[in-house]
């Protein structure tokens, strides 16, 4: 299946919104859509969008404040904005365009131009996106180069767990982007604590993508069934940080060494009530600490087979509640002090 873009319509008459739809139908196209600002603000806190058509004329909030508002939330400042009007005065279409509009489609709609221009913005869109990640993984690359100092084995050991890492999201679309989004969040919570030095925090950076490594040996039909697993199920799934032990257990690499470590401890809890061990405290080891929240957060926080997303703000304030019983408390309460962070790495394309 290819790729689908997501497209927010709003406008206070919902007969525009159906003729704009029903011109638009495509099936490259998934369209949401809100009735005024504040239903539009309250779809774009749980949803990213390639595109927005905004109808200027609304009541309350009209579409050049949603869209100063927009531009003006890190996460989504770069959506490109047409908007729907009938009015043409020179002074509104200036007004939208210093705004970051990138169009104007006047009402009532012309089926062609309608077509025309939202397809070429959303191309547009598309393209500068895969520019900006081409031009950040040069700039990483170009980096690394300039500052390589690692020995061949530890050059030959960041491939093995990139490998890896590509095999565990290839193997579920719902996972895809996972492992890369935990390995953020795990090096933000590692900056802000401090315990760990440079080299420390680059081997969790690194080795924080293998929690759910164990998983591989997991049968597909549990692992990506849609409904609530039974009792059976779930003990099988829970043999995963078991599995892990057996894939890295032949190396004393410290990456590897680092994985193994997160991969069979991550499940257990602050309080000594998780698996497979029963750990408690300090007993688990930093890095699994760390991971447990990564992982939770970007679980919650994203659309399952069998679950919805949940918002950032309803998955920060479950995290909170559970400092000292599942989560080490000193790192929830560097997690709540720091909550728009993480609320930029959940809400960011940390997976282009």
């Amino acid at each position: 299946m290819g790729y689908k873009y997501e497209i927010l319509i709003v406008d206070d008459v919902s007969e525009n919104i159906q003729v704009a739809i029903s011109i638009l139908k495509n099936k490259e196209y998934n369209f949401s859509f809100a009735l005024n600002a504040k239903q539009a603000i309250e779809i774009i806190k749980t949803k990213r969008f390639d595109l927005m058509l905004l109808d200027v004329m609304m009541p309350e909030i009209d579409g050049f404040a949603l869209a100063k508002m927009i531009k003006n939330t890190a996460a989504i400042k770069d959506t490109p904005i047409i908007f729907l009007t009938a009015k043409v005065d020179i002074e509104s279409v200036e007004e939208g365009f210093k705004l970051g509009a990138v169009d104007y489609v006047t009402k009532p709609f012309h089926p062609i131009e309608l077509k025309s221009r939202v397809a070429n913005h959303l191309e547009l869109y598309r393209y500068r996106r895969e520019l900006a990640y081409n031009n950040k993984k040069l700039t990483y690359e170009i980096g690394a180069a300039q500052t390589q100092h690692l020995s061949e084995l530890d050059i030959a050991q960041k491939e093995i767990i990139f490998i890896l890492t590509d095999i565990l999201e290839a193997d579920s679309g719902e996972t895809a982007c996972h492992v890369r989004r935990v390995a953020y969040i795990s090096r933000k919570i590692a900056l802000l604590d401090g315990f760990l030095d440079e080299d420390e925090i680059e081997i969790l950076s690194l080795a924080a993508p293998l929690h759910d490594i164990g998983k591989i040996l997991i049968d597909n039909k549990i692992l990506h069934k849609p409904d609530k697993l039974t009792d059976d199920e779930f003990n099988v799934m829970k043999e995963h940080p078991a599995n892990a032990i057996k894939i890295l257990e032949k190396s004393d690499r410290e990456i590897i060494k680092a994985a193994r470590s997160i991969a069979y401890e991550h499940h257990e809890n602050y309080d000594g009530t998780g698996y497979p061990q029963g750990l408690k405290g300090q007993d688990i080891h930093i890095y699994a600490r760390i991971v447990a929240i990564a992982d939770v957060l970007d679980a919650l926080t994203h659309e399952r087979a069998y679950k919805e997303a949940w918002s950032f703000e309803k998955s920060a304030g479950h995290i909170i509640s559970l400092g000292g019983t599942k989560f080490d408390p000193h790192l929830i309460q560097l997690f709540s002090d720091n909550l728009e962070s993480f609320k930029e790495i959940i809400e960011g394309d940390t997976c282009l």
